[in-house]
């Protein structure tokens, strides 16, 4: 069974910095590609960044020079460091990864961690 817990959410002043971590479990973890993505209230739900399985990483391009994507492949972790934060980063942040079982794709989700930055 694949399982994705978020952490490391919380409230945060304009400016300040939060680290969020996602541990994985049920799946190859150093084989996989692993995401975050965010939503807002009244938003669709966003890309943030991504990692794929040798550790290049791309970054929307709202949080390009603030955030960073990383992962840990002797702990199945995926973190995301998030500095310079500004009210509009706040949203429930999610873990994102999928896999290919037979030709079929199948999404997994964590089940979010809410992130609020007060200005």
């Amino acid at each position: 069974q694949v399982r994705l817990v978020e952490s490391g959410g919380g409230l945060v002043q304009a400016g300040g910095s939060l680290r969020l971590s996602c541990a994985a479990s049920g799946i190859s973890f150093s084989l996989n590609a692993m995401a975050w993505y965010r939503q807002a209230p009244g938003k669709e739900r966003e890309l943030v960044a991504g990692i794929d399985s040798v550790g290049s990483t791309n970054l929307g391009d709202s949080v390009k020079g603030r955030f960073s994507i990383s992962r840990d492949n002797a702990k199945n972790t995926v973190g995301l460091q998030m500095n310079s934060l500004k009210p509009e980063d706040t949203a429930v942040y999610y873990c994102y990864t999928w896999v290919v079982v037979r030709g079929t794709k199948r999404e997994y989700w964590g089940q979010g961690t809410q992130v609020t930055v007060s200005s």
